[in-house]
């Protein structure tokens, strides 16, 4: 027994010097990056864009906790108190409410992931980038898609969705309620009434107005909403917040297919979530930090209250609107009644170039605005204030900014 015991140390130990000789037979290729060896710089500046926002000092500091596991006790409170905030700022009693882990581009691929089966008639309201995205994805699912384009700029009206329903009888309905790439509103009241009419679920892109705009989930009669962390939210990019009501919640569960992506799969985040009961089943890491981040900004909202801070958008964006009027500059949305508070469109002035007067801003006074994006690109600026960005005193800076651009950068004078 002695024997065989050390032939086999004898053979054990020669194999592991033969996996010590093979770990170090290669010489690395890469050097360590110098960029690495010095220290991590970001500059200070006023995001005044489409998003992301500046956080809050509060949600901030935040992002600097600790890290605990993802599952354990103190952090499913954290999640649960989360759970609670997105229900407050979206208005809805839905058990099905929780955080994607993924920006609001992935809270659309679930919403679709989930709703969708191959062959589903799919209705689109398709005036800006969001739209034509959600096209995008459905037709990779294999939904048939039909699109109500409309001219960036505009918006829906009941009777044109209602004309939609009666001919191609979808199973869903996509509206973006503020659609960053134009700067429009679409009001909401009737249309979750309309579409359970014709036995159609109602899907809305909130992301870049939940918290400046007023959206009421239930009363409205929104079967599913999504939106994301980093506008009016102040909180990181990189999270998404959706939730579905029984209604959609019934269509997802009863599919007669598996979503297309596991990540995404509804019927497991609402395990990891809590939304089924106490048990929890794990899926995916949640990223801790950023929900710290996320759950300090709902208490932010929370505390101010949801009408308080639709109020100051409202007030911020009035006194925005005047700025840019006396500068003589033109409102890329024609119709005030629709013109998003969150995020304002101005056409470019005539003879100038858009990515001269975005770039003069910033480099004279720190302040990032953008450039147009899918229909609107080349044709606008957009300005946004959102959340703790939205304040007079910031619509001051960014108005000053852009008189003195529009006095220095060049001017073709065809």
């Amino acid at each position: 027994m002695f024997r065989m015991l050390a032939k086999a140390s004898v053979t054990l130990g020669s194999r592991a010097a033969g996996w010590v000789r093979t770990m170090g037979s290669y010489q690395l290729l890469v050097p360590p990056p110098e960029a690495l060896s010095k220290p991590l710089s970001v500059p200070t500046r006023l995001l005044l864009g489409p998003g992301p926002s500046n956080l809050a000092p509060r949600v901030l500091a935040a992002g600097s906790l600790r890290m605990i596991g993802h599952m354990q006790k103190e952090m499913l409170q954290i999640m649960e108190e989360i759970k609670q905030g997105i229900q407050y700022v979206f208005q809805t009693r839905n058990p099905l409410t929780l955080v994607v882990s993924g920006s609001g581009h992935c809270a659309m691929e679930t919403a679709l992931f989930n709703l969708l089966e191959p062959g589903d008639s799919f209705l689109i309201g398709t005036n800006g980038i969001w739209g034509m995205r959600a096209a995008e994805i459905a037709d990779r699912i294999g939904a048939r898609v039909h699109q109500m384009i409309k001219k960036p700029g505009e918006h829906y009206t009941l009777q044109e969705v209602e004309e939609g329903l009666a001919q191609h009888k979808p199973v869903l309905l996509f509206l973006v309620h503020g659609e960053s790439s134009t700067g429009v509103v679409q009001p909401l009241d009737g249309f979750g009434e309309l579409c359970h009419r014709y036995q159609c679920l109602l899907l809305v892109d909130s992301v870049a107005s939940l918290g400046g705009v007023p959206i009421y989930m239930d009363q409205q009669g929104i079967d599913i909403m999504y939106s994301s962390s980093q506008k009016v939210l102040n909180a990181p990019p990189g999270i998404s917040l959706i939730s579905f009501n029984d209604k959609a919640k019934y269509k997802v569960y009863s599919r007669k297919t598996k979503p297309v992506s596991f990540y995404t799969d509804i019927t497991y985040l609402a395990k990891l979530w809590g939304c089924e009961g106490e048990t929890r089943v794990i899926h995916h890491t949640t990223p801790v930090t950023s929900l710290y981040c996320l759950r300090e900004s709902l208490a932010l909202i929370a505390e101010q209250g949801l009408e308080n801070c639709w109020r100051c958008h409202r007030e911020a964006t009035a006194h925005l609107h005047k700025h840019l009027q006396e500068m003589g500059l033109k409102f890329f949305v024609k119709d005030p009644e629709i013109r998003l508070p969150t995020i304002t469109t101005v056409t470019v002035p005539a003879g100038y170039n858009w990515r001269d007067i975005v770039s003069y801003v910033l480099d004279h006074f720190s302040i990032e605005i953008s450039g147009g994006l899918g229909p609107t690109e080349e044709k606008v600026l957009r300005i946004g204030l959102l959340g703790y960005n939205a304040t007079t005193e910031n619509v001051d800076r960014v108005a000053k900014a852009l008189r003195e651009a529009l006095q220095h950068c060049p001017k073709n004078k065809l």
